[in-house]
């Protein structure tokens, strides 16, 4: 145990010496390794993180525990076909249908109703474009897990009143107010004058879009200033996740009942979940990185090639070597090992200098941009493990070209 523990330490030092004495070559050699490395483990940061990102902004849109009935609310691709189907048979949701679904969900925490639509707004001479003005009912900021950074939300006897108040994102702060106080000042929404009572807290941006150019007014208010006929979203929120899916299915049969489907008809309407999102960015990242990973790992294998060739020329450079250590009684499984500890550990010092590149890359892209990279210890175990596994096998063919070596013909070659 001894002996095997002294042979496998003096390898390893002498692994070392050989990279040493040819630094600019061993990391000429090791670029391919280190290149391969820093790809796999940045790619497996952007998913990971791109994955965070994307389920952080979802979250602070929609809330947790959280699922919503539209007209249209479908998930994934639809064709041509089905989607004129949707038109057909899909009916507009009214107060009428919030009422009737806030009475009867039994499982739902809290029901409430939104409606959307655009407009551009013009205040202290600037303006806005395509600013949301979102019609709510004074329950959303519950449903929606909404923080409120100034003021208050929008009461439920305004909402019974069509008040004209309206609670403002901080983009609109900004822009139109400054640094002054905006709460008890008027915003002209469709030429209407509407008192703001509330500011939300900044929420940034998802994929380039500002998540804070949006206004939101009493839903019964948004019917005066764009027409009362516009469908409605229902929105349902339940008390925890084990009770979501309990909740939707009810609040289901009640829509169905109310518009009187029948049997096995579809519904009418559609419904989506905050889980089933999270699910579908699940999916659609793993989906990213089963295609992506392999790719990025053939640049490994490409650095692999490389230290098989340089193992090649060390091999021949220290023939004479391998021929004093065979005639002083080493033998060929020793010679062989020596050189795939050599390859190894070329490989596994490409690895380090690999993670450390893309940690560097990645404390980079987070500083610069909302996009949390995130080095999981998967992919730096799995970079690791490849880099020095190709690191062994590339060693194998000239360790055992080393081990083959007559001693007389080496100890016979020009040093």
């Amino acid at each position: 145990m001894r002996y095997l523990y002294s042979f496998y330490t003096d390898a390893a030092r002498i692994a070392l010496q050989s990279i040493f004495a040819h630094k600019l070559r061993a990391f000429l050699t090791l670029i391919g390794i280190i290149i391969g490395v820093a790809s796999v483990v940045i790619v497996g940061a952007s998913i990971s993180g791109f994955n965070s990102y994307v389920l952080t902004t979802v979250s602070k849109i929609l809330g947790v525990n959280h699922f919503m009935i539209a007209r249209f609310a479908h998930q994934g691709r639809v064709s041509e076909e089905q989607w004129e189907r949707m038109q057909r048979r899909n009916k507009r949701l009214y107060i009428e249908d919030y009422e009737w679904l806030r009475d009867r969900c039994k499982s739902c925490l809290e029901v409430g109703a939104r409606a959307g639509a655009g407009a551009n707004l013009k205040q202290n001479g600037h303006e806005t474009f395509g600013t949301l003005i979102a019609g709510v009912t004074s329950n959303m900021a519950e449903i929606e897990d909404k923080n409120i950074a100034e003021g208050r939300f929008i009461a439920s006897h305004e909402v019974d009143h069509a008040s004209l108040v309206c609670v403002i994102g901080s983009e609109l702060k900004e822009k139109f107010f400054g640094g002054h106080d905006p709460i008890g000042q008027t915003l002209k929404i469709q030429n209407v004058p509407l008192t703001i009572v509330g500011v939300e807290e900044k929420r940034g941006t998802f994929l380039g879009e500002s998540l804070d150019n949006h206004a939101y007014v009493p839903v019964t208010t948004f019917g005066r200033l764009f027409g009362r006929r516009q469908s409605l979203q229902l929105h349902g929120k339940a008390s925890n996740r084990e009770a979501l899916e309990r909740a939707i299915e009810e609040a289901r049969l009640i829509m169905r009942n109310r518009h009187k489907v029948v049997g096995n008809e579809d519904d009418d309407f559609g419904i989506v979940n905050t889980d089933s999102v999270n699910n579908q960015v699940d999916r659609f990242t793993g989906t990213i990185a089963l295609v992506v990973t392999p790719i990025t790992l053939l640049s490994l294998v490409v650095g692999g090639i490389v230290v098989m060739n340089i193992m090649l020329v060390s091999v021949t450079e220290r023939t004479f070597e391998i021929g004093l250590r065979k005639a002083v009684g080493a033998k060929r499984k020793q010679i062989l090992m020596q050189f795939l500890i050599e390859s190894s550990l070329l490989a596994a010092v490409g690895g380090v200098l690999g993670l450390l590149l893309a940690w560097g890359i990645s404390w980079a892209v987070r500083v610069a941009t909302p996009i949390p990279m995130t080095i999981t210890f998967g992919y730096i175990l799995l970079s690791l493990l490849v880099s020095g596994g190709i690191g062994m096998i590339a060693g194998i063919y000239p360790a055992y070209k080393a081990s083959r070596l007559d001693p007389i013909v080496a100890l016979s070659t020009e040093r």
